[in-house]
């Protein structure tokens, strides 16, 4: 379970289980951006998984990764519209001949966040708790 709680202003704890993180919106939107907005999570949530999903692929298979890094552009200019687009990018580091690599690009689109975001219905309830 995780468990988000008001700090101060918009600034929010947010505990996964033995994990704290915090999120607040930019000043422009009356927060103090003292830490990533809710969309930056999102975001994050699907460059990690490709992230791990390479590392633990490549370490199942004997590839030689190394390391890499994951970076993860958002344009959300038509998100009211329904259309909300990542731009990744990935530096695959190791000593990997141009198969591996692109076998590496493969494996990358078929992480379980994008899996989740991409092929899933997602059913939100919000209800109301007892307190």
């Amino acid at each position: 379970m995780i468990r988000i709680s008001t700090e101060s202003g918009l600034r929010h704890s947010i505990e996964i289980g033995e994990h704290l993180l915090h999120t607040d919106v930019p000043v422009a939107f009356g927060g103090n951006a003292s830490g990533p907005e809710p969309h930056d999570l999102f975001d994050a949530a699907l460059g990690a998984c490709k992230a791990l999903t390479l590392m633990l692929y490549a370490r199942q298979k004997g590839l030689p990764l190394d390391s890499l890094d994951v970076r993860v552009a958002r344009d959300d200019s038509q998100e009211r519209q329904g259309i909300y687009r990542l731009a990744v990018e990935m530096d695959l580091h190791g000593e990997l001949d141009e198969e591996q690599r692109q076998q590496l690009l493969r494996i990358a689109d078929r992480c379980p966040v994008q899996k989740l975001i991409t092929s899933s219905e997602v059913q939100v309830q919000t209800r109301l708790g007892d307190a």
